[in-house]
């Protein structure tokens, strides 16, 4: 999850450490609206709001088919305060953090960023969804997109919400925590010569959007995994935990079909949307982001199928261990039910028993009839239960 560059860019002077620090750790919190509130957050709101608690990571790049070069942002007003390079096509701006609220009013008045925006930026958990702001006498266009990361950590799902602001030649990201998914597109971009570097800013966003679609296979691969074994333990050993396993599988597929399931919508509003910083041009690639989405949900449905069966599989396994058990314990009983009768007639407290008051019966004949009887009982009921296998 961590940014370790893979590449190296001309680094501006004065700018040798990378994060704006803070003295709490967390995300700028939002207070509840309350009915009839004016909506959205202005850039002026947003200076007044407190600064969460944690670190905030701003880093740039610009590229051209010709040069790259990125930096790791300290200081934010100075940053602003300078233009591009003029050799400078695409600048990617990247924000990991939310928690700093003057480096997010620096950049929403630097960019005019529409104040919808910047309300669905700072909630957690808003739908994924793109809309359209065109450009207006106090905004710029933008293109605003609310995605979401998901990624294992310490093998369990995690997930993550990432806001896009696409202008005509600037893209801003901006995400809940440090670190993503993106580095095989940071390395596309150092590379000569590279598609993505000779595009505008428009196929950097579906350079990035196909990176959070492709992600999921490796997680739904992980899962997979997962999944078969349990089925070996469901089959071989259904223990208690083996139950567990089957509903945070569950659990895990549920959320990542909540989350990514609106992803579909997104990418299909991006293929019929008409805006003026999306080119016609990218639109024909994100058609391929389009079919990966389709595919990944079409395994999310057959993941979901298959736990549970697992989970079937489980409780029927567990129904026909008991079912065993059941019958070892109702041929037991069958077994002692003659014998206990026996026990019962010859356990009652007479002075002496009617079969053995006459006098040429032998005395041995008590101890040996009975015992012999009744094993010959218990060894024809044994044998009638293997004959019609019910042993």
């Amino acid at each position: 999850m961590g940014w370790r560059r893979p590449f190296h860019f001309h680094r501006s002077k004065n700018r040798s450490r990378s994060i704006i620090s803070l003295e709490s750790r967390g995300a700028t919190r939002l207070e509840r609206e309350s009915p009839g509130s004016s909506p959205g957050i202005s850039a002026e709101q947003l200076r007044n709001l407190p600064s969460g608690s944690g670190s905030t990571y701003v880093t740039c790049i610009d590229f051209s088919a010709a040069e790259a070069r990125a930096i790791d942002i300290l200081d934010i007003d100075d940053f602003l305060s300078q233009h591009r390079p003029e050799w400078s096509t695409v600048r990617w701006i990247n924000v990991d953090g939310l928690s700093d609220s003057r480096v997010l009013h620096a950049l929403t008045e630097k960019y005019e960023l529409h104040p919808l925006a910047i309300e669905d930026m700072l909630r957690p958990g808003a739908r994924p969804k793109v809309e359209s702001y065109p450009g207006d006498g106090s905004h710029l266009p933008r293109l605003f997109i609310v995605a979401r990361m998901m990624f294992l950590r310490e093998e369990h799902l995690h997930c993550e919400q990432v806001s896009l602001f696409l202008g005509r030649n600037t893209l801003l990201t901006f995400q809940e925590t440090h670190g993503d998914i993106w580095d095989p597109v940071r390395n596309r971009i150092c590379a000569e010569g590279s598609l993505l570097r000779r595009h505008d800013v428009s196929y950097l966003v579906y350079a990035l959007l196909d990176a959070l679609v492709d992600h999921c296979f490796p997680v739904l691969d992980h899962l997979s995994d997962r999944l078969e074994e349990v089925e070996v333990q469901v089959l071989s050993n259904p223990e208690t935990h083996v139950i567990r396993q089957i509903h945070d599988l569950k659990h895990e597929l549920l959320l990542l079909r909540r989350e990514f399931r609106p992803m579909r919508e997104v990418v299909s509003n991006l293929l019929r949307m008409e805006h003026e910083t999306f080119t016609e041009h990218t639109r024909l690639f994100v058609r391929d982001v389009y079919d990966h989405c389709v595919q990944v949900i079409d395994l999310l449905e057959t993941y979901r199928e298959v736990a549970n069966g697992l989970a079937e599989a489980y409780m029927n396994a567990m129904s026909h261990r008991m079912n065993q058990v059941m019958k070892v314990l109702t041929i037991i009983s069958t077994i002692f039910i003659p014998l206990s009768f026996l026990a019962g007639v010859y356990g009652m407290n007479f002075p002496d028993m009617p079969e053995f008051s006459s006098k040429w019966v032998h005395p041995w004949a008590y101890p040996i009839g009975f015992w012999t009887f009744c094993l010959l009982i218990a060894s024809t009921m044994l044998l009638f239960f293997k004959k019609n296998r019910w042993l």
